[in-house]
């Protein structure tokens, strides 16, 4: 229900991951016999765990061995990976550069012009390990990208922006007519990113397969602060959930919803498909992967923005492999680790056979569920209370060791 917040004008009070928790079912299960299988327009993933289309997470090998793992990984056709032949090189400039002059360093970078002969050879260097490949761009873009990725044998296709709705007006440039961009693709179309209920529906009524939720909330994305938008994840999560089951109802076709960003751990991954999820994206979890290209850095996608970044660079660290960090064993308390151990065995907690099953367990606003009991937690510092990794290791650079052994994978 709306409060008042002065006269004539109500807000919705909304809620992130931090206020609830989940009630354990009446019914528990074996975690080892609980099914994780997610999946849209015929593809099928045991993980249900997506890596996100940022450069400092997702590069071809990352991609690879995400596959291999189960997974899918997107690679952003508007970042540096379609922009130069090495784009190694580019990241090294990034994640080596002054933490002052970090902005106008990738914008730098970002402004060479994207070439369509390496998107191409992304997606066929992806496709040559015989994994799912799935790339992503902007909706000005989506077209022009679109008709090369699937020619190159792409398996999906995202189009994301910061927000991005079914009608869109611009007399500077032509709007993506998104039902005719969808009908045009042979391979599934991914659209985002949403918070609200209208948005939702709209968007699904355009014939897209699955719907991105989240405005802001990942761990280097800075427009909640720089625009004021947004909508914490529960909520918006719930709220397009909704809409995911109302537009079933009603047309009899099944459009995913796949909660992206602000998860720190397997709690909040958890809550995410609790909250009504298909399947979820994340960034700075992956980050922190020995496979990650920007070995420990991660940045926002709309950090290059010209004129006004919505994003920063900020430095979580390389705690462990990929596989580690999906599958276990996990070396780290905080629950960033083992990240499907938590899913499978919060499933089990909650008697829930699989996914769909899942998105009807019990929730409770509980925002004493992070601090309760746990003062020894928060005076050492470790487990729930473990202090985050985004500081600069340095105020300007990253430690020159930690970049040598990086490099030398």
């Amino acid at each position: 229900m709306a409060e008042w917040i002065g006269i004539g004008r109500r807000a919705r009070r909304c809620y992130g991951f931090d206020e609830i928790a989940l009630v354990p079912g009446t019914t528990t299960l074996n975690p080892t016999e609980v099914d994780t299988m997610w999946g849209l327009d015929g593809l099928k993933f045991r993980v249900p765990i997506i890596a996100s289309a940022m450069d400092g997470v997702v590069d071809v090998r990352f991609a690879i061995e995400m596959g291999r793992l189960g997974g899918l990984a997107v690679l952003n056709l508007d970042g540096v990976q379609a922009r130069y032949d090495d784009p190694g090189e580019a990241i090294s400039q990034i994640i080596q550069g002054d933490v002052e002059q970090t902005t106008e360093i990738v914008q730098k970078l970002y402004k060479a012009p994207i070439q369509e002969k390496l998107i191409a050879k992304r997606v066929e260097q992806i496709k040559a390990a015989k994994v799912t490949c799935a790339v992503s761009t902007i909706p000005q873009n989506a077209e022009r990208f679109g008709a090369i990725a699937q020619e190159a044998g792409a398996d999906l296709f995202v189009v994301q922006s910061t927000v991005t709705t079914a009608k869109h007006v611009a007399k500077a440039y032509k709007p993506l007519d998104f039902p005719a961009f969808v009908k045009s693709m042979k391979i599934p179309v991914i659209a985002g990113n949403v918070v609200t209920y209208e948005q939702g529906v709209e968007l699904m009524e355009t014939g897209v397969d699955a719907l991105l939720v989240g405005v802001g909330p990942g761990a280097a994305c800075t427009t909640r602060g720089v625009l004021g938008v947004g909508v914490p994840q529960v909520t918006a999560t719930v709220d397009c959930a909704s809409a995911r089951d109302f537009y079933y109802k009603k047309s009899g076709r099944y459009v995913p919803i796949i909660t992206d960003g602000g998860m720190r751990n397997g709690g909040d991954v958890c809550k995410a498909f609790a909250c009504g999820s298909d399947a979820v994206m994340v960034g700075s979890a992956f980050a922190k992967a020995k496979e990650a290209p920007g070995r420990g850095y991660h940045w926002g996608m709309a950090y290059p923005h010209s004129s006004l970044p919505r994003g920063t660079r900020i430095f979580v660290g390389t705690t462990g492999t990929l596989e580690q960090i999906l599958f276990g064993p996990a070396q780290t308390d905080d629950g960033s680790q083992n990240l499907m151990g938590a899913i499978t065995t919060c499933m089990g907690t909650m008697g829930a056979k699989d996914i769909k099953a899942f998105q009807f367990a019990e929730i409770i606003i509980a925002p004493s569920i992070q601090t309760e009991g746990k003062i020894f937690q928060q005076v050492q510092r470790v487990g729930m209370a473990r202090k985050g990794a985004a500081e600069q290791p340095s105020r300007n650079q990253a430690p020159r060791s930690k970049l040598t052994r990086s490099s030398a994978r």
